[in-house]
């Protein structure tokens, strides 16, 4: 029998296509009006929306008076994050936590200052009673982004001050929102997998010591256990997608629903909303699912024209999901190289030594130099073209055992810290709502009586 409340019926495909037909607008006509669609122009390049502190993307730099694209740079609070994670590997030491302790206040802590605050992440890194049983196990979705969202809304119920945005509540609520995104992620993905799947259900509660790279392994795995690799590995990537400009897709939604005055809850699963989306968070999964792919075509993985041949035809949208993309490369501001993807580079070939595979990452090393290559040839691109961040993520979420149901939840275990922090800068500057102007193209029509239409 069909499920009524998924059933796309006759009268909806109908009603469907007459949206369709009366919502068209010519694309000419964003030309003269001069809209520029995406809040970007012709090169790509977005269009100013807003001032920040919290971080910066460097993708040019002024030569002659003109703008020329250079190696990419991401600066967290004007600090170079791949300094940050440097620094971290150099000392032996988790660094996620430094991270949104400088993206959420705006300098780098003392030992004692990131102590205090990481204990504070601690003590809040605990559901509310039967939050699990009468929440995340009742109707769980078959996305976790869906999951994640919903258990941010219900939590709303269970603060008494949820509608404050007093600048210390909405601290408060977002360091909760911090600290509670790893336990409703993997508990969402394990409540799923147990009553769609028939698997186990285990819950392992957090441990108060371990950072959050190490607690979402913890409670993750049925036997907890880990090597100290894969925590770093993950942590690096927890870093690396903790924030990333407020012109993001997800960080800009925070922006615009915080700009109404509305509470951290719903503004928090607006930006899940955004996040969830395949142009924004999900992109990792394809990336993976394209390599799957490859892998089962091309016979020899050391064979760069057999490896060249299948590229040319993911372009020409004869391979895989013929959309005509080579997902992993290409960025909306980076031009030479993401710096993000070169970070993860570094603890790629570490990780798949100890995982066994070496001749994937070979794989991988190998499309990253062919790519822009073969685009370049078969493609009028405005800018250069290089791998990012999403290229050996996924990569990296896969050896890490991590399932494809987790992949853009673990982005927003991360983004979180950014999004935060975006939007205590929105509410701090009290600015006016936001709100872009569109420019109407439709003419003015006479009313016609009921009985006289066609």
């Amino acid at each position: 029998m069909a499920n009524v409340y998924s059933e796309i019926t006759p009268e909806i495909e109908r009603l469907a296509e007459l949206c369709q037909k009366n919502g068209k607008i010519d694309p000419e006509l964003y030309t003269k009006y001069d809209v520029k669609r995406g809040l970007r122009d012709l090169n790509g390049k977005g269009v100013m929306a807003g001032l920040t502190e919290i971080s910066e993307i460097r993708a040019t730099k002024k030569v002659d008076g003109k703008d020329v694209p250079c190696e990419g740079q991401l600066f967290y609070r004007g600090i170079n994050v791949e300094d940050l994670i440097r620094n971290c590997v150099k000392e032996r030491r988790f660094g996620f936590e430094e991270t949104t302790y400088l993206l959420l206040f705006g300098e780098l802590p003392t030992r004692e200052q990131l102590a205090e605050f990481s204990q504070l992440l601690a003590h809040y890194r605990s559901l509310p009673t039967s939050f699990v049983r009468d929440i995340i196990m009742k109707a769980p979705s078959r996305d976790m982004m869906n999951t994640l969202a919903r258990s941010v809304l219900t939590l709303y119920s269970y603060d008494d001050f949820a509608s404050n945005i007093s600048i210390p509540n909405v601290l408060r609520q977002c360091m909760q929102l911090i600290a509670l995104f790893p336990l409703l992620s993997v508990y969402g993905y394990q409540a799923y997998r147990h009553y769609h799947d028939g698997q186990s259900l285990f819950i392992h509660p957090p441990m108060a010591n371990l950072s959050t790279a190490e607690n979402i392994l913890h409670i993750l795995r049925a036997d907890c256990q880990y090597t100290q690799l894969e925590a770093k590995v993950l942590d690096i990537a927890l870093i690396l997608h903790a924030e990333h400009g407020g012109g993001n897709n997800s960080t800009f939604t925070t922006h615009v629903v915080s700009s109404s005055g509305t509470d951290t809850y719903s503004a928090i699963a607006a930006a899940l909303g955004s996040l969830k989306g395949p142009k924004h968070g999900g992109a990792n999964i394809k990336v993976v699912q394209m390599f799957e792919d490859m892998k089962q075509v091309v016979k020899d993985w050391k064979d760069e024209e057999e490896v060249s041949s299948y590229l040319r035809r993911l372009l020409h949208k004869q391979a895989f999901d013929n959309a005509g993309l080579i997902y992993g490369m290409g960025h909306a501001v980076y031009s030479l190289s993401d710096p993000r993807a070169k970070v993860m580079e570094a603890f790629v070939k570490s990780l798949s030594e100890e995982k066994g595979r070496l001749e994937e990452y070979e794989l991988y090393s190998s499309v990253a130099r062919l790519a822009p290559q073969i685009i370049a040839q078969e493609r009028k691109i405005y800018k250069g073209v290089s791998p990012n961040v999403d290229f050996f993520s996924g990569f990296i979420y896969s050896m890490l055992d991590l399932p494809l149901e987790l992949y853009t939840p673990i982005f927003a275990i991360a983004r979180i810290s950014g999004w935060s922090a975006h939007r205590i800068e929105e509410l701090t500057n009290a600015g006016k709502i936001i709100r872009p102007a569109y420019g109407s193209v439709q003419e003015e029509r006479p009313y016609i009586a009921i009985d006289q239409r066609k």
